[in-house]
């Protein structure tokens, strides 16, 4: 005889658990099943391979054509007084500013994906190699301590 159709002593009745979804473990199930728990830079990390000499701190851009108009971004980057390194992933070239040369190409594109980069423009604020803290996507210079 199943459990559920055994008899309750008179007076008692079987309680009646609320069936509520708990919050977290959608939010989570979601994130996964969205991959974007997948796409994120991990504070921590060291850089994947690069062609730069790590310089104590510094901040790493990578951008994309698609960004539309970042000026006054690289106009805070370059005034962070920082040294700057322009990563431009992807296939289709975008310009930096004056002064810097972006690293383009396969192997940039590979630096981006090893970082698990989710949006661009991405900031990151690297200390000898590490990534210390990251931006992606939608934010502006002010969301950047290190350019305050």
């Amino acid at each position: 005889m199943p459990l559920t159709s055994l008899p309750y002593p008179e007076g008692m009745s079987r309680p009646r658990l609320p069936i509520r979804p708990a919050p977290l473990t959608l939010l989570l199930l979601t994130l996964g099943m969205s991959g974007l728990t997948s796409a994120r830079v991990r504070l921590g990390d060291a850089l994947p391979p690069h062609p730069w000499q790590d310089s104590g701190r510094e901040l790493v851009v990578l951008y994309s054509h698609d960004c539309g108009d970042i000026g006054p971004l690289w106009t805070a980057l370059t005034q962070a007084g920082l040294p700057i390194r322009a990563v431009n992933p992807e296939d289709v070239p975008a310009p930096a500013p004056g002064g810097l040369s972006p690293w383009r190409g396969e192997d940039a594109t590979r630096f981006s994906r090893a970082l698990k980069v989710s949006a661009y423009p991405a900031v990151l604020l690297v200390q000898d190699g590490r990534v210390l803290n990251a931006w992606e996507g939608d934010f502006v210079a002010g969301d950047v301590p290190a350019l305050k």
